[in-house]
């Protein structure tokens, strides 16, 4: 039986199939842009074979290059010869490629473009290594030479197999070391560094309480000789580890063929990737995820891990979850189930909802006057006097940045849980009341279970917002890096004062503030899809509204 056209958009399947293709466009853009971060971030981590070759010119000497290919692009060739390029092509594009040429210590910069039509002689010799570095980026070359204290002992012309053998259990032995000098100076140093602040702070109070007697006195600088000692006795021990880890060095060959001596101590790892099977690449790019999600960052941000910003974001929404989520879910039952219904809740109901509409960088100013200004200065007056000048929470921190952004989400939090609380049946209360349950009762055991759906929905959306937030971070704790996490082993073991590290803030560093962009790109994906996994991760489950 046919239906006609009228009776068809009757029954309203016209909006049914829009609203299922809208849900369909918008999953499709979602898995698209996913795919997109994952395709451009991922693959950075990759061991890339290395191409060595003769890049030639008209009228120009061969001049030869080692490095990855990072990118091929299509130019016009009128460009090109605007731009100085010796090129009589009859093609009216040319491809162009992207080497990542690393040695930046040697040739002043990492990415060099080149035409694809002018390298000459391609290859991919075995024996080209890619040194990893502490500083300076990624060393591509020839091993020449091992040494030990200034000493040769071995060369790669006459033993190859032994100076690789040689550098690799170099490199193992120096990331032993290192991080044995990590755990002292991070760890053992820094204890003793905190309690010597602690020591300083405590007899500054004590003076400007009118407390320090001669005994108050003796008793700080009895234990402050005996943190000296264990200071100096720390010192020693990294003295004997800097002078161990600085005897191996090794000489390697650029591709203009100057030669550079490099600590072992300076070079994260080494592998020759164009010697690599299938699964020592897989392995390769495991270890380096691993670095990636593990570790600190090095070279401004654009080298190693993202661990501390992690951590940073992780602790400081729930941190901002813990807040928002009692004072949102109490504001809403409040207005819902207690207030009256009249002009002034009303009143109040619109100021919410215009309040989930301000820019979040109003907040951030508003944190930074209201919180860090007003209250943190305040707060060091009266209790951290002897600190002063310099600030303990009167300057941004982790306590400023948590509060600041549970304000900006409470909106959400309200608005969310009132319409839950709104949907549930009056005749649900009333039969609770009736059968002799007080409102308490009611409200506790009936009508909150019931909104919890709502109540998740409004959390959920306010740390996904708290996750994402860059612009108030900016002004109330955010730092590009922090030397130390806001939760360590120090008393009180959660420094709410501190600064702290966020994904949405390293970002935005890496990708617009950092001096080398090209080598910064991909990070940025790769932290842009962390970002999003991170903020998955900390969103509870959700059943379906009731």
């Amino acid at each position: 039986m046919q239906i006609s056209f009228k009776e068809w958009t009757r029954k309203g399947n016209p909006w049914i199939w829009l609203n299922a293709a809208a849900v369909s466009v918008s999953l499709i853009a979602v898995l698209g842009l996913m795919l997109l971060i994952m395709a451009r971030g991922l693959v950075h981590f990759w061991p890339h074979s290395l191409i060595q070759a003769d890049y030639v010119l008209e009228g120009k000497e061969p001049v030869p290059v080692i490095g990855e290919v990072a990118q091929h692009e299509d130019i016009p060739t009128e460009q090109l010869k605007a731009a100085g390029y010796p090129v009589k092509a009859d093609e009216d594009f040319m491809t162009r490629i992207l080497l990542k040429t690393g040695n930046r210590d040697v040739l002043g910069s990492d990415f060099r473009w080149v035409l694809e039509g002018s390298l000459k002689n391609v290859r991919y010799p075995e024996t080209l290594i890619t040194l990893e570095r502490r500083e300076w980026g990624n060393y591509y070359g020839y091993q020449v030479a091992y040494k030990n204290n200034g000493t040769v002992v071995a060369n790669a012309q006459e033993s190859g197999d032994k100076t690789w053998e040689l550098l690799i259990a170099g490199i193992a032995r120096a990331d032993a070391l290192n991080a044995q000098i990590e755990e002292i100076e991070k760890g053992e140093i820094g204890k003793v560094n905190y309690e010597l602040e602690r020591l300083r702070l405590t007899e500054k109070r004590l003076q400007l309480e009118g407390k320090a007697t001669d005994s108050a006195l003796a008793e700080l600088e009895a234990e402050r000789q005996l943190l000296h000692k264990d200071y100096e006795r720390l010192q020693a021990q990294l003295g004997e580890l800097y002078t161990e880890i600085g005897r191996d060095t090794v000489v390697m060959r650029a591709m203009n063929g100057q030669e550079t001596e490099i600590s072992v101590s300076k070079i994260v790892r080494a592998f020759q990737p164009n010697k690599m099977g299938l699964i020592e690449k897989i392995g390769h790019y495991g270890m380096k995820l691993g670095e990636f999600v593990g570790d600190d960052p090095r070279e401004a941000n654009t080298e190693g891990g993202v661990f501390p910003a992690i951590y940073g974001t992780v602790l400081m929404v729930l941190i901002m979850s813990i807040m928002v989520t009692p004072l949102g879910v109490i504001a809403a039952v409040y207005l819902r189930e207690y207030a009256n219904q009249g002009a002034l809740t009303q009143t109040i109901r619109i100021a919410v909802n215009n309040l989930a509409g301000v820019p979040a960088i109003v907040y951030g100013v508003f944190g930074l006057g209201f919180f860090v200004y007003f209250l943190g200065g305040n707060i060091d007056r009266l209790f951290y006097p002897e600190a002063l000048p310099s600030p303990t929470f009167g300057t941004g921190g982790l306590m400023w940045a948590s509060i600041t952004l549970a304000i900006l989400t409470l909106p959400v939090v309200i608005v969310a849980t009132e319409e839950g609380l709104a949907r549930i049946p009056r005749s649900i209360r009333e039969g609770s009341l009736a059968l002799g349950a007080t409102k308490a009762e009611t409200l506790w055991r009936v009508v909150l279970p019931m909104a919890s759906p709502a109540m998740m929905t409004g959390m959920i959306l306010a740390i996904a917002r708290a996750a994402g937030e860059v612009a108030p971070l900016m002004l109330v704790g955010v730092v590009k890096l922090a030397p130390s996490l806001p939760l360590d082993g120090n008393y009180p073991f959660l420094h709410l004062d501190q600064k702290f590290m966020h994904l949405g803030f390293h970002i935005y560093d890496v990708g617009f503030q950092s001096p080398n962009v090209e080598a910064a790109r991909p990070l940025v994906y790769a932290t842009s899809l962390l970002l999003v996994l991170v903020i998955a991760l900390l969103n509870p489950g959700r059943s379906g509204d009731s």
